[in-house]
Order: structure tokens, then sequence, then C-alpha cells
């Protein structure tokens, strides 16, 4: 059994997640044992981008967001990309997704632009985390504390800033999905 078995993570994603983004964590969480479900804003499948330039592998959603409930889940993913926040953001449901994990205590990770969903949902103020620069002032605008290193871990929140940070988050997230509700998680 992997540290991670019986333990259910929703990645919340849309078109445009970057592919190493959402597949590398994926691999690794159901290595770890854990179910995965791919979570949307619509149903059928959602494509991946490499390097924000060129459209590459399809991925089935297993449910919309509006299906989907944050109880039925121990830790949250969200995958970067340029696209893929930026839909989300825009997502009410996908929002009061993402602050229901924030309200429970549960781990979240996000990488690259995918904080930028973080900064809509309000749960970012007083927040240690990195993310890709460009979205840094964004962040610190909102009230984050965001530093430049290749993960950043605040009482359950997990971030990286990009796809060459990925086998330090894939550690990352399987640890803190691991320990489960943390205290001092908040909305």
């Amino acid at each position: 059994m992997g540290t991670l078995s019986n333990r259910n993570i929703a990645v919340l994603s849309a078109n445009g997640f970057e592919e190493s983004e959402l597949t590398s964590p994926v691999q690794r969480l159901k290595e770890e044992g854990a179910t995965v479900h791919i979570i949307s804003l619509e149903p059928g499948k959602i494509q991946g981008m490499k390097h924000d330039r060129e459209w590459t592998v399809e991925v089935d959603v297993d449910k919309i967001v509006t299906e989907a409930n944050a109880d039925d889940y121990q830790g949250l993913l969200i995958p970067g990309g340029v696209l893929n926040p930026d839909s989300l953001r825009k997502n009410e449901d996908a929002l009061q997704f993402v602050r229901a994990f924030f309200e429970a205590g549960k781990p979240v990770a996000a990488i690259c632009h995918g904080p930028q969903v973080l900064i809509s949902a309000g749960v970012v103020e007083g927040r240690n985390l990195t993310s890709t620069k460009t979205i840094k002032i964004d962040l610190e605008n909102a009230g984050a504390n965001w530093e430049d290193s290749e993960v950043v871990t605040d009482q359950g929140l997990v971030t990286s800033r990009s796809p060459k940070d990925l086998p330090a988050f894939n550690d990352k997230i399987v640890e803190e999905f691991a320990e489960g509700v943390h205290d001092g998680q908040h909305a």
C-alpha cells in the first residue's frame, strides 16, 4: 500500500493546462495509491499544452465542478498553464470548490500559473507561496508573501514555480496530502 492509499485527490483543471504540471503529479499520486479525479468545467476531455505553444494530450474529465463535492476529497491540485487558470478563475463554482478545501483545512497544491485561481478565490492573503515570476506582482498585490524557491509550503498550501520544480513539488504534495488536515490552513 502506498503513502496515499485510501485518499481521494481532486485535480481542478480546464483546457490549456501545462501538460507536465498535470500528468507528472497525477502519475506520482497514483503511484502512491491515491484515487485521482479530474474535475473540470465541462464534461468530456480537456486538452493540455506544452509551454503554452502547442496543444498536446487529452485527459478524460471524471466530474464537472458543479457535481463535485470537496467533502469527497482529501486534497486538491491545480496545475498551471496560462489558459487553464484563466478559465478556472472566472468560474464561481470552481472558486467555491477551491474555497471549500481551505475552509476544511485540507491541503491544496498549485504550480506555475495555478496560484492565479487562489488569488480569485481570495485565499492567499498572508500566505507564503511561490509561482511563475510572471504572476509574482499579482500574488503580492493580493497580500501573499512571494518567494523564489522551487517549492514553498505554508500550513498545507504547496506551491512551485514551473515544470523544472516538479520533482520537489511532487515529493511535497505527497507528504502534505498524507498529513491531511492542517489547522493553519484557512479561507
